[in-house]
């Protein structure tokens, strides 16, 4: 049975390890928004020993490039990208210590392995919805790589952000949970 819970970041290992996959969370404070050419830098930052441009401990980040906003608007669209482009960064970045991320679509074995070593979180958000999670970001900043375009990193504040946990730090993947259930049930 699903909870719902309320969490606010950074996230810490007491705050990951109650969530199971199924799971809906509501995450309010800061986010970091970064796609595959955002990533590939920080994990070059991190290989190089050099500092991120924002603290990766307790750091959840979204996979999004959003649309630019409308006047008096903080963002504009902000769905989520499809997350197994960062495969191969993410568990370099989850050792570093980072809690969470929010994408769409699976993740693979060594992102699964990597966030139960770790303790570490992969939310699922809705596909689709850009236009409403945007109304649910307050505010959003340029940080780094601003020559990304619609892919540097931002730092957003959220309230009440929608999410449902795909991969828990118990390598249960809700993917494959509602892939044998339907199964039993047919």
């Amino acid at each position: 049975m699903s909870k719902t819970y309320n969490l606010t970041t950074p996230l810490s290992d007491e705050d990951v390890i109650k969530l199971k996959s199924g799971d809906i969370v509501n995450l309010s404070g800061i986010l970091y928004t970064a796609r595959d050419a955002a990533h590939k830098r920080l994990v070059d930052l991190l290989d190089a020993g050099k500092e991120l441009p924002f603290e990766l401990k307790g750091a959840v980040i979204y996979f999004v490039g959003p649309t630019p906003p409308k006047p008096g608007d903080p963002i504009g669209s902000a769905g989520p990208t499809t997350s197994y482009r960062m495969d191969s960064y993410s568990p370099r970045l989850i050792e570093a210590g980072l809690k969470g991320m929010i994408g769409k679509g699976k993740r693979s074995k060594d992102v699964i392995d990597a966030c139960a070593k770790h303790k570490a979180i992969y939310f699922g958000a809705t596909g689709g919805a850009g236009a409403l999670l945007g109304k649910k970001i307050l505010s959003a900043e340029i940080i780094a790589y601003e020559e990304l375009g619609p892919e540097a990193i931002r730092k957003i504040e959220v309230k009440d952000f929608p999410v449902t946990v795909i991969n828990d730090t118990y390598n249960n993947d809700l993917y494959q949970i509602g892939r044998r259930e339907y199964e039993i049930k047919t």
